[in-house]
């Protein structure tokens, strides 16, 4: 009986220890996932892209829209009268990869763009994440009695961005997007003088900064901001930087966007270098965007 126990006493230990020796060697395999998700709820921040992407397999349907001036009042009803309305198709090839097709009533322009992860943000490592965004656009308003000689490829227009975002908290996230637009035509200002009409076009290749950022405020709210900083925009330029103010509300399955800009345009190269509204003389436009994810 002796023997049993003395054997049963020096059993526990070893047994404890290659417990232990187990439990190492399975926690050793255990990867912790330190990537940081959901900077932004949107992949619109309001009127610049964000870094968020359409997951694999998903599929976005998404309307956004602009109503005219509020300027005017009674006269448009705050612009209900001079909407336009841009329809998007984004569909997420991968978890890193989407494509997307669009079609604005602004200026007829249609739009092809790929949007493209880099790098994820890790907690306690790579400090933001990086998404790739490419453009294509082309204007079909452009009317050949204006421009007799017009090509279809002086109606696209060209944009890449680097997309670049930081979430600090769960409720704060801010995102800077360098910016380069090419327009194989250039963008045309004028100015009436006493002797005559003016016209300055801008440079073909043209350079900004985006900011944009998402502040939460309750569960399911954010207050967003973004604005764009037009780097070498023709002094006599008649177009303005664009700044958009709104609220994303997250109901289910879509995200809806509620704002307010100075650009009505909706593809890239139109609120940054087309911006024509003048927050200082309540020339504004409220508009939304709504996402349905299928």
């Amino acid at each position: 009986m002796r023997k049993i126990t003395i054997l049963f006493l020096l059993f526990i230990p070893l047994q404890l220890i290659a417990q232990d020796d187990l439990l190492g060697e399975l926690e050793s395999e255990v990867v912790e996932d330190k990537t940081v998700v959901s900077a932004f709820k949107g992949l619109k921040i309001v009127n610049m892209e964000s870094t968020k992407l359409a997951s694999k397999g998903d599929f976005f349907f998404v309307v956004a829209h602009r109503f005219g001036s509020v300027k005017y009042g009674f006269d448009d009803f705050f612009g209900l009268d001079n909407a336009v309305t841009q329809l998007k198709f984004i569909y997420g090839f991968n978890d890193w990869l989407n494509i997307g097709v669009a079609r604005s009533s602004f200026m007829k322009k249609y739009g092809v763009h790929a949007k493209y992860r880099l790098k994820h943000q890790e907690k306690e490592g790579f400090p933001v994440t990086l998404t790739g965004y490419n453009l294509i656009t082309a204007n079909t308003a452009l009317d050949k009695d204006q421009f007799p000689n017009i090509e279809f490829t002086d109606r696209l227009t060209y944009t890449t961005q680097l997309l670049i975002s930081r979430k600090f908290s769960e409720s704060f996230s801010l995102l800077i997007a360098p910016t380069f637009i090419h327009e194989n035509l250039a963008t045309r200002s004028v100015e009436v003088v006493s002797t005559g009409t003016l016209t300055f076009d801008e440079d073909p290749n043209q350079f900004a900064v985006g900011l944009g950022g998402r502040y939460k405020i309750a569960s399911r709210w954010s207050v967003n901001v973004d604005y764009a900083v037009h780097l070498n925009r023709n002094k006599n330029s008649n177009f303005r930087n664009p700044l958009s103010v709104g609220v994303d509300i997250e109901t289910g399955g879509h995200v809806f966007q509620m704002h307010f800009t100075n650009a009505q345009a909706m593809f890239e190269e139109g609120f940054i270098v087309n911006g024509q509204g003048d927050w200082t003389d309540g020339d504004i436009f409220f508009g939304f965007n709504i996402s349905r994810v299928f």
